[in-house]
């Protein structure tokens, strides 16, 4: 399990579990709280990410999907308390928007997997959320709160988690540094822009994406949202228009 899983700590109750064996380089977050903790996102599903929070928390664990994709459910198997917004309910009844061959190749594209995994078997997960949110809750953990942030355009039902006591931001496919998608049919380029005006407002202190580099300052935030302003003021944020570089990251739409 170790060679699969790298695990970073954050404070003394935050921990990032990432497979940078994968080309998606996926990071998912445990927030530990009192009385239980929060696993957002659970990854690609190649190993088993229970193993690891099982090792770095002795509390119940729920687990809360920035989004109903493949490379950040994979692990929901392993926890049956898991929350998903309302919007993305479908895709979790067989009706996700890839079919399972495609995720297939996804997940064998660029990936050093491990020599037992059963690339055949690999299935995207199906089940159903023991809490349906549509954004403004708040999770308490005991002693410890998130703020769920509806944030669609990346998806219909792309959350957000804002920790407003500790200032962190947990942007999942909203914000990172590499090629932004907004260009899937199920995307909306102008719900992105909005979404990026919605979590630019917030004083976050420390900013965690889930994918590639960890170095991102809250300055990003407003670099991305500028981007999108920017596209959005030369005719180009709709589908179709290119992709669209800004430094360190890019806009495909």
């Amino acid at each position: 399990m170790s060679g699969w899983f790298t695990i970073d700590r954050i404070d003394e109750a935050t921990f990032i579990i990432s497979e940078y064996r994968h080309w998606e380089e996926t990071h998912c977050y445990l927030l530990n709280g009192d009385r239980r903790s929060l696993l957002i996102d659970t990854g690609l599903g190649i190993r088993d990410i229970s193993e690891i929070t099982a090792a770095l928390t002795d509390k119940p664990v729920t687990a809360a999907a920035t989004h109903i994709h493949w490379d950040h459910i994979g692990g929901h198997r392993h926890y049956s308390d898991f929350y998903a917004h309302a919007a993305e309910l479908e895709w979790l009844t067989g009706n996700f928007p890839q079919p399972a061959e495609k995720i297939r190749e996804y997940v064998a594209d660029r990936c050093d997997l491990p020599e037992d995994f059963n690339l055949n078997a690999y299935e995207i997960f199906q089940g159903a959320p023991s809490k349906i949110l549509s954004g403004g809750e708040v999770i308490d953990l005991g002693g410890r709160s998130v703020e769920v942030i509806h944030t669609p355009g990346h998806s219909p039902g792309h959350m957000c988690f804002w920790e407003e006591a500790k200032g962190y931001l947990y942007t999942g496919d909203l914000i990172y540094k590499d090629t932004l998608t907004a260009w899937f049919p199920s995307t909306d380029p102008e719900a992105y822009l909005r979404s990026l005006e919605k979590v630019a407002r917030l004083p976050a202190r420390r900013v965690f994406p889930a994918h590639h580099s960890l170095d991102i300052k809250p300055e990003t935030v407003i670099r991305v949202r500028n981007a999108f302003r920017q596209l959005k003021a030369e005719g180009r944020l709709h589908h179709k228009s290119g992709i669209f570089s800004f430094g360190d990251f890019a806009v495909r739409l």
